[in-house]
């Protein structure tokens, strides 16, 4: 066989005469952080490490540093999960959603005990001793699905069945087969730093993060938060529709224009209900918003005006991001990149001044920030009537600086983001963060011409900027909005998917694209032109009433 020549990132190059896989090259290269490697990317595509190369290619190891190789980790530490409760417990699991740097999970006879999590937990332990490894194999669809149907896990084999993937790369360990849309680590020896605990009516699945990436971060559950979940999870329940599978049979049943329209008629039950709270405080003047990127605040923000308008209080929004500083003042990261995320890129001294005059009854003009210019202009005068009351809305809205100039029992605070809990079947949950990235990728072409590749590699700051600026403060809210819609990534699929597919195969982040792109093939596909046009999706895709 001839020689074929292997070039690592940073230009080095390593020539091979037969075919080898990660390890070797891995071995081979005096790669510094080789213990942490969980896959890699050969030719710009996301491999599992036993991917074996037989002629010239570009490879990039891929470790845990990186929120790429913690997802490899957080799957193969699922699938680790799911083989223990089976040989423990004799039980399966179904891995809900996340929850302060882990994942919930449930077993199909309710509460587990202590002991029984204890259990679960000891042999998880044995089998990353025992460093098990996952074998990876292309197996026709139909034996597929047999395997799965066998293991009881049929909605993954009827998932399977509806995203016509012929064939299927599946994953072996011990006894056990699984399927997932990305790769897993070499083996259960990767998988030394979890933990597991109980909680509510299950368990949590601890696991590292990209800032704890040799520990855990300390297990804080969020009390609200997981009131939420619990809630429409139980919705999702009753529907029927907790899996893609689900949604794949609604859909062939016709039925989709229905769940649309029981989706946003939750969120309009859920947005009155909290305007008539806020309606009962009689000394409120400030409602505060928050969220992450994506999480659809400014239509929630307008939606509730209009409900307390309906309750017979006047109310008006003002957004925060008409607050930036102006481009030559904003601070930058530890890279040297505009950190739009940070509090600091928020004009706080203005802020404050507006609503202590605006509370007061002084007329206000606005800012108008523009984005394509980074300069701050001048709108509208303001001026509110008795009584009324102000929406604040942006991602520091919880954030006390934000708004320190009003009294505490003057502002009613909501958090605000889009908590997925519909999951594509059983052991591969749908990502909230993923699903507010679709939203971004979409409205960021739409309105501000961005390319997807851009917002694909600005992504990675967003995340760690929504967990340092954002993520902490969401408990202090009076209540939370879940503005996640059931039938919403059917019809962001739509969209997304051309996006995706433009960027080119030299670009960083074209793995993650290839991933997004694997995901979306097991999502039905939705029309928009059954969207409502107040709906908070209409953010995004566009055609909003409230758009100017």
């Amino acid at each position: 066989m001839r020689k074929f020549t292997i070039s690592l990132t940073g230009n080095d190059e390593i020539s091979f005469s037969s075919p080898v896989g990660g390890p070797e090259v891995l071995a081979a290269s005096g790669y510094e952080s080789r213990r942490n490697v969980v896959a890699w990317r050969v030719n710009h595509y996301l491999r599992s490490l036993d991917w074996t190369i037989d002629d010239d290619a570009v490879v990039e190891f891929v470790d845990t540093s990186s929120f790429e190789g913690m997802e490899v980790y957080r799957r193969s530490l699922s699938f680790l999960l799911v083989l223990a409760c089976k040989r423990a417990l004799n039980q399966d699991i179904f891995i809900r959603h996340s929850l302060s740097d882990g994942y919930y999970c449930e077993l199909p006879s309710g509460f587990p005990s202590e002991e029984d999590v204890a259990r679960v937990r000891r042999l998880m332990e044995q089998m990353v001793d025992m460093d098990l490894p996952f074998r990876r194999k292309l197996v026709p669809i139909d034996q597929a699905k047999r395997v799965f149907e066998r293991q009881g896990n049929a909605d993954k084999a009827r998932l399977l069945q509806w995203a016509a993937i012929d064939p299927v790369e599946v994953y072996c360990c011990a006894d056990a087969h699984g399927f997932f849309y990305a790769p897993l680590a070499p083996s259960t020896g990767y998988l030394r730093v979890f933990d597991l605990v109980p909680y509510g009516g299950g368990m949590v699945l601890l696991f590292p993060t990209v800032a704890y990436p040799d520990g855990l971060p300390p297990f804080q559950p969020p009390k609200k938060l997981a009131e939420v979940f619990r809630e429409y999870t139980e919705w999702l329940d009753i529907l029927n529709v907790s899996t893609m599978d689900n949604l794949h049979k609604l859909v062939a049943e016709g039925k989709a224009g229905d769940l649309i329209l029981t989706s946003e008629a939750l969120h309009s039950q859920r947005l009155s209900h909290i305007a008539k709270d806020i309606a009962s405080r009689s000394r409120v003047r400030l409602v505060c918003m928050a969220g992450p990127s994506g999480s659809g605040k400014t239509t929630a923000s307008l939606r509730l005006r209009i409900q307390l308008q309906a309750l017979g209080k006047r109310a008006v929004t003002l957004a925060l991001d008409d607050y930036f500083l102006e481009r030559d003042r904003t601070p930058v990261d530890a890279e040297g990149n505009y950190d739009f995320e940070a509090l600091e890129a928020l004009d706080i001294e203005l802020i404050n001044d507006h609503l202590r005059r605006l509370l007061a009854g002084e007329a206000v003009r606005l800012p108008r920030f523009n984005f394509l210019t980074g300069k701050r202009e001048w709108g509208e005068l303001l001026q509110l009537g008795f009584n009324a009351i102000l929406i604040i809305e942006g991602i520091h809205g919880l954030n006390e600086k934000v708004s320190e100039s009003v009294s505490d029992d003057e502002k009613y605070r909501i958090y605000v983001s889009p908590l997925t809990a519909l999951n594509l079947d059983r052991h591969n949950r749908t990502s909230t963060t993923d699903n507010r990235l679709l939203r971004r990728l979409v409205r960021d072409y739409r309105t501000r011409g961005k390319l997807p590749e851009v917002t694909l590699r600005q992504w990675p700051s967003v995340v760690r900027g929504a967990q340092k600026h954002i993520f902490p403060y969401q408990e202090r809210a009076d209540i939370m909005f879940n503005s996640a819609l059931v039938y919403e990534l059917s019809t962001l699929k739509g969209y997304a998917e051309p996006l995706l597919s433009t960027i080119p195969e030299e670009s960083p982040v074209y793995g993650e694209a290839r991933r997004l792109i694997s995901f979306l093939r097991f999502i039905p596909f939705f029309p928009s032109d059954r969207v409502p046009n107040d709906s908070i999706l209409r953010e995004f895709i566009g055609g909003s009433c409230f758009s100017a």
